[in-house]
């Protein structure tokens, strides 16, 4: 298995990239990695690294890339720039099948454009959704997307999100019937936004599908249900506010404990759990966002990502390589194409029915 990073994205660049690089194929005996980045900075980022073993690096491919695409590019102006920045040499190396998937902390925007360019879609899915994992009650987690590709979402797009998330948590999880949700402000069937309401309308029709209605922002930590589904403006909001609700609960519980001596005391004592549950809920544990829909493996890494979490984001790759995602999503979209053709043509929007006789 060969996996292609962009050595050169994230706040903290090759110094995190090319060490989480080392842990993986510490941890992965069977895997290489090709690195893009600038050549001075990746040997940099090598020397600092504790001495490795020969047969390690052996399975590491350095490849230099003359340009970075920077953190506020535009996506149009990216498009339109060089080819030879890592962000691009990263995904032509999966086009071109050297490298059966991609991994960058790098701007999103940019790494979307450019991996819908170089790899295309499957399914006829218009546009991938970005999804994660976040954590639920016990020790299990949830599927949540999208989580900013697609800010505004027709129904249709929540369907296809609905769709590929279930098929992902049953092929990545070996989950028999992934439970699915929909995001809403309530769970009564009048509330929520019009695409909202046609979307759920329409998860009923699909028969092999374990839907579960309307779920509300806390049920997203239930464990109730393995996929929830929601448009890319709220999924982002969703996320970034529990990664900081995460962080803020670990450090006031740490300031309790070291408020008074009494309290450092029992601190002492509940270390190893205050240690597990810090652990539990630290969002690096989770990190690797998937961008679904594409037809090639590409996850993206927080930018915040340290060598744990970047690593993190590799094994994520590695799973999905594991299970061959894009033809898994391309074979069960492709089959429930003319269900979900059917589903909207069924519906009373006649702006939909003008588009379903368009299409026959």
């Amino acid at each position: 298995m060969r996996i292609a990073i962009d050595a050169m994205g994230g706040d903290f660049g090759p110094r995190a990239t090319v060490s989480a690089a080392v842990r993986a194929l510490q941890a992965h005996p069977r895997l290489h990695l090709s690195l893009f980045g600038q050549q001075p900075a990746l040997d940099e980022a090598l020397a600092h690294l504790p001495r490795c073993d020969a047969s390690l690096l052996s399975r590491l491919t350095l490849h230099h890339s003359p340009a970075v695409v920077a953190e506020d590019a535009k996506p149009s102006s990216v498009l339109r720039g060089s080819k030879d920045s890592s962000l691009s040499m990263m995904l032509d190396c999966v086009a071109s099948g050297e490298a059966q998937a991609a991994v960058s902390a790098g701007n999103t925007g940019a790494l979307m454009a450019l991996a819908r360019r170089a790899l295309g879609t499957v399914a006829g899915i218009p546009r991938p959704a970005i999804s994660t994992a976040v954590p639920t009650r016990g020790k299990g987690h949830c599927y949540l997307l999208d989580l900013g590709a697609n800010v505004e979402a027709d129904a249709g797009r929540l369907v296809d999100f609905a769709l590929m998330g279930e098929v992902m948590a049953r092929r990545i999880d070996g989950l028999k019937r992934p439970r699915v949700a929909l995001l809403n402000v309530g769970i009564e069937g009048t509330k929520g936004t019009a695409s909202v309401r046609e979307a759920d309308a329409r998860l009923r029709d699909f028969a092999h599908l374990d839907y579960r209605g309307f779920i509300e922002g806390d049920g997203i930590y239930s464990g109730l249900v393995d996929v929830v589904v929601c448009d890319g403006f709220v999924g982002n909001a969703v996320l970034k506010a529990s990664e900081g609700l995460a962080r803020m609960l670990i450090q006031r519980v740490q300031q309790t404990f070291e408020a008074h001596w009494g309290s450092r005391l029992v601190g002492l004592l509940a270390r190893p759990a205050l240690r597990r549950l810090r652990g539990e809920l630290d969002p690096v544990r989770y990190n690797g966002a998937s961008l679904l829909g594409l037809d090639g493996i590409v996850v993206k890494s927080h930018g915040s990502a340290d060598a744990i979490g970047f690593a993190h984001a590799i094994s994520r790759a590695i799973k999905e390589v594991r299970e061959d995602l894009p033809s898994q999503l391309a074979h069960e979209l492709g089959e429930r194409r003319p269900v979900i053709a059917s589903v909207a043509c069924g519906r009373g929007d006649s702006g939909m029915d003008a588009r379903c006789q368009t299409n026959e």
